[in-house]
């Protein structure tokens, strides 16, 4: 069992405060957005362990916004930011992997997902909103990645869209309040919200959606926010965004999405979706084809391994609106809060229909029985409140070790525990 050394992420809207405050450490006054934790080549965890020898528990670190290399605001990995081996021995968690992947993931996994770590999992700090996105199903990531490759479009080209063949469903679980938009609300709620500001050019949108049957309704008012003439929908946001900070109530949410990309479209686009406030262990879990953004808070967050995303608007980014209408699900649905199931060993699970990641929590007592959480896949177990032992290391909030496969492990004393690993 190791250690994990984890970068943190600077992206533009991360907030100032939360990650430093659940590490106890000092604010720099620069956002920290994101702490990867996993085998992503964009930014894999380190630790120490010699070449040729077995696992071993020896101290690593949180390493600094930026460490890896320059920043992307939007979340997308920096492509030259991968770590090897360094000072003292220390290793990237993806060399490690790729030197015994049956050992260190189990070969039920490598059978089932390939050599490598099929999720990421991150501490997510959003200070201010992400850009509103949707990712696609399996089949339609290889059909558009091996498409852009018979194209010729380098991989880090602004205009590619996918960056992979895999697809990218997600789960956020909340550690704070944490606000969010997921799905798309019932076309007659959307009208009723979007005819209360009273803005003259949103009605032929108020019209459409109390008109058309559901699926057509969605997708033709989406599509006539993002086609629209940039100029005259920054007046349109501009005249919108006053009234909902008139307004408030539903419609604060808004005004200050408004106040963050002042102009964009994604902020009507925005009021077609459910907004959702998770409260501290709730999640929710985000599928192919739905529409969603994190407006702000602290959580866990754990993803299929992909970078493919597909932006609707909130962004200075390539928009790519007939591969989005192809992607995106139109039809009104609930956004889904989960709450954890509970088993008598004390594991809460985050119940998703995927298979690359499964997450859990344990929230253990003070003085309680040690929990067995020895498995036959790799695991990545995080802390992020008190001061539990994990296999005889001390983690802080904000630490984690990686597991390999079938290594016994126990856990004891008062903290709360996420423990990340796959289906199979």
């Amino acid at each position: 069992m190791d250690r994990l050394s984890n970068t943190v992420r600077p992206y533009a809207w991360g907030s100032t405060t939360a990650i430093p405050e659940l590490l106890g450490t000092t604010p720099t006054g620069e956002p920290q957005a994101e702490m990867w934790m996993g085998a992503h080549p964009g930014a894999p965890s380190r630790l120490t362990r010699p070449t040729g020898t077995d696992a071993t528990g020896v101290a690593g670190s949180v390493t600094g916004a930026g460490s890896t290399g320059a920043a992307d605001p939007e979340g997308a990995p920096d492509p030259t930011g991968v770590a090897g081996c360094g000072a003292g021995g220390e290793r990237s968690l993806t060399d490690v992997i790729a030197a015994d992947p049956e050992r260190e993931l189990g070969a039920a996994a490598v059978r089932a997902f390939g050599p490598r770590l099929p999720f990421l999992l991150k501490l997510l700090a959003a200070g201010a909103p992400l850009s509103l996105q949707v990712h696609p199903d399996l089949a339609q990531a290889q059909e558009g990645y091996a498409d852009e490759e018979r194209r010729g479009i380098p991989i880090d080209a602004p205009h590619r869209t996918y960056k992979d063949a895999n697809h990218k469903p997600e789960l956020i679980c909340a550690l704070t309040p944490f606000d969010g938009l997921c799905g798309f609300r019932r076309p007659a709620e959307a009208a009723d919200l979007i005819a209360a500001l009273g803005v003259d050019s949103l009605k032929p949108y108020v019209d459409l959606l109390r008109a058309r049957p559901e699926d057509g309704a969605l997708r033709e008012v989406l599509t006539a926010i993002l086609t629209a003439d940039p100029d005259e929908m920054a007046h349109t946001v501009a005249e919108a965004a006053e009234a909902a900070e008139r307004l408030g109530g539903a419609h604060a949410p808004y005004a200050q999405i408004a106040h963050h990309y002042p102009g964009d479209p994604g902020v009507i686009a925005a009021m077609l979706l459910n907004y959702v406030q998770l409260q501290p262990g709730e999640a929710m879990f985000l599928g192919a084809g739905v529409p969603h953004a994190y407006l702000g808070g602290l959580g866990v967050e754990i993803m299929a391994n992909s970078d493919n995303v597909l932006r609707c608007g909130l962004t200075p980014k390539h928009v790519d609106v007939p591969e989005l209408l192809r992607i995106v699900r139109f039809e009104a649905t609930e956004p889904g809060i989960l709450r954890p199931e509970a088993a008598p060993s004390g594991e809460e699970v985050y119940e998703t229909p995927v298979d690359e990641f499964r997450l859990s929590r344990y929230v253990l007592p003070s003085g309680g029985t040690p929990v067995d959480l020895t498995a036959a896949t790799a695991q990545i177990l995080l802390c992020t409140a008190g001061a539990p032992q994990v296999g005889g290391i001390g983690l802080a909030p904000g630490e984690s070790v990686f597991v390999p496969a079938d290594e016994a492990v126990e856990a004891a004393g008062a903290g709360t525990l996420f423990r990340a690993t796959v289906v199979v």
